[in-house]
């Protein structure tokens, strides 16, 4: 397709204010579909500083973006103004170190990670696995420290580790995100399948009761964090000291360390399960939920808050 000059000149203005650009589907906390994700998990697990696009929210850049570099799918990163790729790209320059060098960034830690397989989970691997000598397990693990198992060629640069008489090939994210790990085979009441033990992984998002998180709240435990937005919060606000995330509040939140007790409240609790759950993907380990949001506040805490 041929591309209009003023969207040409807009989306060279993009690359030339900001030397890594990612048009995506979605924000990086928020993604919105898995290719999207797993590149911009990359550069977030590389701690690159990057400017993205959602290409969601602007059809015009989405589909330009496409004849711009002559690239026909999203997501497509930008170094220097010059186009880099796909998600796949994206993922095998990270994983060769390639884009740490692009990127003026140190060379990626390639520690292999300690891994340890149960026989019954090794049983099941070899037989996935047949009698092709070329083939090896890989393992991926995400930001929100969700595993991915795939059959791959064996690749002698890749990090790796040799457990149960078996070849695990990792990413260096991964490789970090794997050291300890145990992998075993499960049948129970969960069905069958592969099951990891991961030591790393953030706690799961903890449920905490209105009346508990004004507790902790005044005592200096925990830090409330109100995700609504500024014209709900004129409806209705708790009494007690809360964060925002409008007026850079969010990453203020952010900056914040890792250990520190965030606690989430909305209206009835979905919006803050779901900022929770962000957080906790950002490596936040104590990540709370208020139950029943303000909703259920006014009705056990306070009840001069409206209900709306």
């Amino acid at each position: 397709m041929s591309l209009d000059p003023a969207l040409r000149s807009r989306i060279e203005s993009l690359l030339q204010a900001n030397r890594v650009v990612l048009f995506m589907k979605g924000q990086p906390g928020m993604p919105q579909c898995g290719f999207s994700a797993k590149a911009s998990g990359v550069l977030e697990d590389l701690g690159v500083e990057y400017a993205h696009v959602n290409v969601l929210a602007d059809p015009e850049i989405r589909e330009g973006i496409k004849a711009f570099g002559n690239w026909p799918t999203i997501p497509q990163l930008y170094i220097d103004a010059e186009l880099v790729g796909g998600s796949d790209i994206i993922e095998q320059l990270a994983a060769s170190g390639e884009l740490s060098q692009v990127l003026g960034l140190p060379p990626p830690d390639r520690t292999p990670p300690q891994v340890t397989v149960t026989e019954a989970a090794a049983e099941k691997l070899r037989g996935a696995l047949g009698d092709d000598p070329n083939a090896v397990l890989s393992l991926s693990i995400d930001a929100r420290f969700q595993p991915r198992f795939q059959i791959a060629p064996r690749q002698d640069n890749a990090i790796a580790v040799e457990a149960a008489g078996l070849r695990i090939q990792f990413d260096p994210a991964s490789a970090r995100r794997a050291d300890g790990i145990t992998i075993d085979w499960v049948d129970d009441f969960r069905g069958q399948g592969l099951a990891i033990d991961n030591p790393n992984a953030p706690k799961p998002v903890q449920a905490i009761t209105p009346s508990e998180a004004d507790r902790q709240v005044r005592a200096g435990e925990l830090v409330l964090v109100d995700v609504r937005p500024p014209e709900e919060r004129l409806q209705a606000s708790v009494a007690v000291t809360h964060r925002i995330f409008d007026d850079g509040g969010r990453a203020d939140l952010e900056a914040l360390p890792k250990d520190t007790r965030l606690a989430f409240l909305c209206h009835a609790g979905g919006r803050s399960g779901q900022a929770a759950e962000e957080f906790r993907a950002k490596g936040f380990t104590q990540v709370f939920n208020v139950e029943g949001g303000i909703d259920r506040w006014s009705q056990e805490v306070d009840a001069s808050v409206p209900r709306y």
